[in-house]
């Protein structure tokens, strides 16, 4: 009889670890009405086949004035993606279609809106920087964050 108790303790103790060694595989990130995201650097590990970023607007400003998304290139890509996107405009999410530096991206979102947005971890390079950011024209010089693949 002990010993199916010490079994079962066992048991419970190793499914109880191994979920907190789990990884997180998604974030929630906000942006405001002074174009600040609340999280300078975000982390994806290695072992999610998938990563989810949901992005929500905090503040009350609509997409129109204020509105934000959050895209994720190569650190090297930024500033020509930024460009690029701006020339594309808002009915575009402020991202040029087809743009294959974009590893993923949300849509425009206004005041007290919510996007997200799912992508495959294989997309990512181990060896690779990457930067995520504001496309809105004119954010995306302070609105933006490093994603660094770990273990």
């Amino acid at each position: 009889m002990l010993r199916h108790r010490l079994a079962a303790i066992a048991v419970l103790a190793l499914a109880s670890s191994s979920s907190a060694f789990a990884a997180d595989c998604s974030i929630e990130i906000e942006g405001n009405d002074a174009m600040q995201f609340n999280k300078p650097a975000i982390e994806v590990s290695r072992s999610c086949k998938e990563f989810t970023v949901k992005l929500k607007h905090v503040g009350k400003l609509p997409k129109q004035a204020m509105g934000h998304n959050w895209v994720l290139a190569k650190t090297a890509d930024v500033q020509a993606v930024a460009a690029d996107g701006i020339a594309a405009g808002l009915p575009q999410n402020y991202v040029k279609a087809g743009d294959a530096r974009v590893v993923a991206h949300t849509k425009v979102i206004g005041g007290g809106e919510s996007d997200s947005v799912t992508f495959p971890v294989a997309k990512l390079g181990a060896a690779d920087s990457y930067t995520f950011f504001c496309s809105f024209p004119g954010h995306s010089s302070i609105m933006k964050g490093t994603l660094k693949l770990v273990k």
